[in-house]
């Protein structure tokens, strides 16, 4: 199951000291959490983690009806499949009235020999308008059961955001669209921009531009060149890439490079150029993936590349 495999891959986060009843809310995100000590909000997720490591707790958002189908199928063997060795399941009342159902059990690790297994904590939570996956996890002696039970228990969900509220909680800020008007936010760091009324597009009837910014060791810069073709192949709507310029610079203190390329949209065959431009930091990257019908080019890349180059950080 599809769902399955979300939840068990993000086993991340936990957030900053805050006061006992006063939930931090991870940016963008609806569901907040009275920290336990010494975590923080997350760059690198929707969650929060240990400031010394050790311990997670990440959040994914699911439409309302997710939860019943949710609670169906995490079966104690399904949840052995994805890592989880379920020892308890309850079902839980929260303070403010809504539903959850916790799993908590070990991850066990087979490498290296003699590492003790993560304990884990799967907890879903209903609520009218979305449905929450919270998984925390932590090392035997980094954080108690529990702080991490209290914590995760401790769960509040805020009324839905606005697209520009979502927009303002990025981690960088747009401060030039260039016509472009925002779609939707992912993950709490990455935004879809469009030109044009539909929001679903077929075919690149309309121009997209796509801003993330990725928490993570950044390449050493003689493999600058490498990692920004490797990124630009790895999407999977587009074959048949000729690139017709690559090349890094500096810009406000900041490496960057930027590619320029042809290729073919798979799913309609459609003729396209994608502008893929990437901003180095010491402990990440910005990237920016603009695609236009091959025909709308000349009015399109000076625009993408407008919206980029105002970004900040």
């Amino acid at each position: 199951m599809t769902l399955l495999s979300v939840l068990v891959t993000g086993l991340l986060g936990l957030p900053a000291g805050a006061l006992a009843a006063d939930p931090v809310y991870p940016p963008g995100s609806r569901f907040g959490f009275e920290p336990a000590k010494e975590m923080v909000v997350s760059r690198r997720f929707t969650g929060f983690e240990r400031q010394n490591g050790g311990a997670t707790v990440s959040v994914v958002e699911l439409p309302p009806q997710a939860y019943k189908d949710l609670t169906a199928n995490f079966t104690d063997e399904n949840l052995k499949s994805q890592g989880l060795v379920v020892k308890t399941r309850e079902t839980l009342k929260l303070a403010d009235g809504r539903e959850g159902l916790m799993f908590t059990g070990e991850q066990p690790i087979e490498q290296p020999a003699g590492t003790p297994a993560l304990h884990k904590w799967v907890f879903l939570v209903s609520d009218p308008t979305v449905t929450g996956i919270i998984i925390g996890q932590t090392l035997p002696a980094a954080e108690s059961d529990e702080a991490m039970r209290a914590m995760l228990t401790s769960v509040r969900v805020r009324p839905a955001l606005t697209l520009d509220q979502q927009v303002s909680a990025l981690p960088f800020r747009v401060t030039e669209t260039a016509g472009f008007r925002p779609v939707r936010v992912l993950g709490g760091n990455s935004v879809l921009y469009t030109d044009g009324p539909k929001d679903q597009m077929m075919n690149l009837e309309q121009p997209i531009l796509v801003l993330a910014e990725a928490v993570q060791p950044a390449p050493s810069a003689e493999q600058r060149d490498a990692f920004a073709k490797a990124a630009l192949y790895s999407n999977q709507t587009m074959k048949d890439f000729a690139i017709e310029r690559s090349q890094s610079f500096r810009q406000n203190g900041a490496d960057w490079h930027e590619i320029v390329a042809r290729a073919t949209d798979v799913p309609s065959g459609t003729p396209v150029v994608v502008s893929q431009t990437i901003r180095f930091q010491p402990d990440g990257y910005f990237r920016a993936v603009g695609v236009v019908r091959a025909q709308d080019r000349e009015a399109m890349l000076p625009r993408f590349r407008k919206v980029v180059d105002a970004i900040a950080f």
